[in-house]
This record gives structure tokens, sequence and C-alpha cells, in this order.
């Protein structure tokens, strides 16, 4: 089997892949199509002192599906109809009703990324040391400075100002900054 990229509706790629499970199921199609997965990270954010969760599609817009194909390299046919009946499902990637399988390289790179454990999520943050910033909220609202720490674990950035002529560290959540 292979791997292969399905173009799905956007917002719609964890209703498709539980649809196509579904029916891989009742209509006895596992030996054709294995696994279909859809890549999600998990990702914490903080305002004030509130945590929230949020999970976010590494791949909008795709369902990566496991697939026997025929010796032509086309999609057998009765996959071909059950993965088109299903609502929100467009086309593989490919050319001319031919899928092209994914490159080994993508697809561990998919799949390290699709197995991940129920690790302890990240934190998204964008900035890195000697970056140009530019506070967009607090007391401090309009200044600008340069990135100098990232505490990622508090979500906390370090950052150096200048006020009345002199340098001044400041301890700012990442959310209320912005690159220059």
């Amino acid at each position: 089997m292979q791997w292969y990229v399905l173009r799905v509706a956007a917002n719609k790629e964890v209703q498709v892949r539980d649809a196509l499970v579904q029916k891989v199921e009742r209509e006895s199609l596992d030996e054709i199509i294995g696994r279909i997965e859809v890549p999600i990270e998990r990702i914490k954010r903080i305002r004030g002192n509130k945590q929230t969760v949020h999970r976010r599609k590494l791949y909008p817009g795709y369902v990566f599906m496991e697939m026997e194909s025929t010796e032509d390299g086309r999609v057998p046919e009765k996959a071909w109809f059950m993965i088109k009946g299903t609502a929100g499902v467009g086309d593989f990637i490919g050319t001319e009703g031919m899928p092209t399988p994914m490159r080994d390289t993508d697809v561990a790179k998919m799949l390290l990324e699709a197995e991940k454990p129920e690790e302890a999520p990240s934190i998204k943050v964008e900035f890195k040391k000697g970056d140009m910033i530019k506070i967009r909220e607090g007391a401090f609202e309009n200044f600008e400075g340069v990135v100098d720490s990232i505490d990622s674990e508090r979500g906390i950035v370090k950052v150096i100002v200048t006020i009345f002529g002199r340098s001044t560290p400041l301890d700012i959540e990442y959310w209320q900054i912005e690159k220059l």
C-alpha cells in the first residue's frame, strides 16, 4: 500500500476521515484501503492567566490515505465510488484521474506528526532572540524593542525597550507583541 493525498472541503477533514473509516469498515474494503489520517497539532494559548488548548490541522483541506492502487496506478473502482460518494471529498492529488503517491520522506514526516503521543501542547511563539517587535497591548503600548529571551513554558517574552533614553527589560506575554 502507498499513501495518497485527498483534497477535501475546508474544515471538514475530520468528518470526511470518520465517514471514510466507517464506509471502509461497512463495505469490507480494508484490503484495499489502510489507514486514513488527519495530522493535528495541539497549541496552548495563554491570555491573562487563562490557558486554553486549541487543536490545529497541520494540512488544512487534505486527508491522507493509505491505499492499494491498480497495476496501472489508478484507484480501484470499488474504492473510487466509495470515496467519491462521501460528502466533502474533492479529488486525489495527481493528474488525469491518476493519484500521485507520496514520497517516502513526506510519508515519514506526516506519520510522525500524526502519531505524536498526547504530549503537553506547546505554546506557539513566532519570535526569536534579536527580533524587532512592537508592543500592541498593555501599559507600554506602541513601544518598540528587541526580543532578549523567550520563556515558552509560561508564554513570556523578555523585551528590551528604550524608556527615557535607557534600555529597560520588560516581561510581556507573547500575544501582546507583534513583529516589525
